[in-house]
């Protein structure tokens, strides 16, 4: 596996999805209330007994709903071709029909529902069965081949 984050291609693991409560076991679950990532019942009631703070929404700002991503948060991919270029990935960011579409609430909230999950492949297919998440991707897909086509 490579670290594709900012161009560096050192062979590094990925991140372990180890429980944050014993350490000792892989996590299968998120705490609701704060996400921290548990493997039992067990370490969730040991979690429970310190009090956890739910995340701290982004501020609403009537210019944006886009919110920012932490960009410096590494990515593992199996797949090297799987990682996008820059020069695609400002196409998906310049594009008004993407832009757009982001500023729909259920669509961030499916969006980070995948992004937060222990299985995103799961939460990607469930995500799937919804027309405006599958319209989405194909927006994505159709600018991704767009911008291929032009740079050939």
């Amino acid at each position: 596996m490579k670290n594709e984050n900012k161009g560096s291609t050192e062979e590094t693991t990925p991140p372990k999805k180890q429980c944050k409560v014993c350490s000792k076991a892989d996590f299968r679950y998120k705490c609701p209330i704060c996400l921290i990532p548990y493997c039992s019942l067990l370490c969730f009631k040991k979690h429970k007994e310190i009090s956890c703070v739910k995340p701290a929404p982004a501020p609403e700002n009537a210019a944006s709903t886009i919110t920012t991503v932490d960009v410096d948060r590494p990515c593992y991919v199996d797949v090297a071709d799987e990682v996008l270029e820059r020069s695609q990935l400002e196409c998906i960011a310049t594009n008004t029909e993407i832009i757009d579409a982001l500023k729909d609430k259920e669509l961030q909230k499916l969006i980070h529902k995948i992004d937060s999950s222990a299985d995103a492949e799961i939460e990607l297919d469930k995500a799937m069965e919804d027309e405006a998440f599958r319209l989405f991707t194909e927006k994505i897909l159709s600018t991704l081949n767009q911008s291929g086509s032009q740079q050939s």
